[in-house]
């Protein structure tokens, strides 16, 4: 097996990828939201109508001599090639972030730290599968599926259409019953049923009836809704809802519980990566894993619109013009604070970030916006003023009042294993909220 591990917001030279070409020929240029209708499977799933999220992102994009990746992480595979994409704070074999992340915001256990020699397909794997609660969780939320399913029956309670073929092979000599046919609207259909597939698959791991019991009022729900179960049927189902993909965008968390359910089953039966040309994998958009790892730490003094669940929409302008998506705002009116996390390089925030969180803090009255990126060296915060003036009078000079902060949380770079690292960042966590409240003080 051919594999290249890379890391994410780095510059790689293109001759280190000669090993992968395959990878790189299918990926090379292309948006995740590409990348997502040719099977690679993208978290979360990309949400089309919302301003600032990653449908343009690119796994590996050309520049000169080198790809450059973004803010991805995760596994992709072609053939017998695989690219790994670490967070850029992983050092020996050991991706201590990404593994953090995934427990924090998605309540995943130890599943990243395997062994070095471990199979990728197996991680991916894994990863799938520890990310089917938090699908089903979501998709339930809209109620049990229920759309119209085809029923043969063989009785005396006529009340579709009569299937005469099915009626003379059942019923001769005639007493009494009668082959039929009726179209019904039920729970009792072919996407409830892979639901039921993929969950009677997990409870047989090792670890699923731990995984499961996040979810178990949903499992005893969809359940309910098939009594018509059997294993028998797996060949047929997944077929059945390849052919029948879940359209109506009312219902667009049971398309991606679809979707993630038929790579859970089929990635089990034919192996992950079946096919010498076929591109798959499992990626995780980094920034969205940041910004609501960033949530969880500042949440008692911020706001959080949500641009992927469509939650805490702002408008710019009157009349609804101007969709915007600030990432937080402070619960205190008084002294309102914007904050935007960048799960980038210090170096990386630029322009176009200025320009958008100086947008956000004139439309909230705020005099003080913050940039919450992962920072490994020992820098203090980069305070910047905004200027008054122009070049033309020359009377720029920096403004007292108006002030963006780049405000870095430390990532442990030398611990010894993952305890250590939890341990660590625990304690920079502290200190990087303490900070932020700070300065809510400082402006009274």
């Amino acid at each position: 097996m051919k594999q290249l591990k890379i890391k994410d917001n780095s510059f790689v030279q293109k001759e280190a990828f000669f090993e992968v070409t395959g990878i790189v020929k299918t990926v090379a240029n292309k948006t995740l939201e590409q990348l997502e209708r040719e099977g690679v499977f993208v978290f979360p799933e990309i949400v089309k109508d919302a301003e600032d999220i990653t449908r343009d992102q690119m796994i590996l994009q050309s520049v000169n001599d080198n790809y450059r990746s973004g803010n991805v992480m995760g596994f992709l595979g072609c053939g017998d090639e695989r690219l790994v994409i670490e967070s850029r704070f992983s050092s020996d074999n050991h991706d201590y972030l990404f593994q953090y992340l995934l427990e924090r915001v998605l309540d995943f256990p130890n599943i990243i730290n395997l062994e070095t020699d471990a199979n990728q397909d197996d991680k991916m794997f894994n990863l799938l599968l520890f990310l089917f609660p938090s699908y089903l969780n979501s998709a339930m939320r809209k109620g049990v599926f229920k759309t119209y399913v085809h029923n043969e029956y063989n009785d005396g309670n006529v009340k579709g259409t009569i299937d005469v073929a099915r009626h003379i092979k059942k019923n001769i000599p005639f007493i009494g019953n009668i082959a039929y046919s009726q179209r019904e609207y039920a729970y009792d259909n072919y996407l409830m049923q892979l639901v039921r597939h993929t969950i009677e698959f997990i409870k047989r791991k090792p670890y699923g009836h731990k995984l499961l019991s996040k979810v178990k009022d949903e499992i005893q729900l969809v359940v309910d809704a098939t009594p018509s179960y059997q294993l028998k049927d797996l060949r047929r189902v997944i077929s059945e809802n390849k052919k029948n993909t879940v359209r109506h965008a009312y219902f667009h968390e049971y398309r991606a519980l679809q979707q993630l359910c038929i790579l859970i089953l089929q990635n089990e039966k034919h192996q992950v990566g079946l096919g010498s040309r076929r591109i798959y994998g499992i990626l995780f958009d980094a920034a969205w894993l940041w910004e609501e790892y960033m949530n969880m730490l500042i949440d008692d003094i911020f706001y959080h619109p949500m641009n992927k669940g469509g939650k805490g929409a702002q408008w710019l302008f009157s009349r609804n013009n101007g969709l915007i998506y600030p990432d937080f705002i402070s619960r205190d009116s008084y002294n309102r604070i914007i904050a935007d996390a960048k799960y980038k390089p210090i170096d990386n925030i630029g322009n176009k970030d200025y320009l958008q969180i100086l947008a956000y803090m004139f439309r909230f009255d705020a005099k003080r916006g913050f940039y919450l990126y992962p920072e490994i060296e020992d820098k203090n915060d980069l305070i910047m003023r905004m200027n008054r003036g122009s070049s033309y009078e020359k009377n720029v000079e920096p403004r007292d009042d108006i002030v963006v902060v780049k405000h870095g949380l430390k990532i442990p770079k030398d611990a010894c294993n993952y305890e250590n690292f939890v341990s660590k960042i625990g304690f920079n966590e502290i200190e990087f909220k303490s900070s932020i409240k700070l300065s809510f003080s400082n402006k009274k």
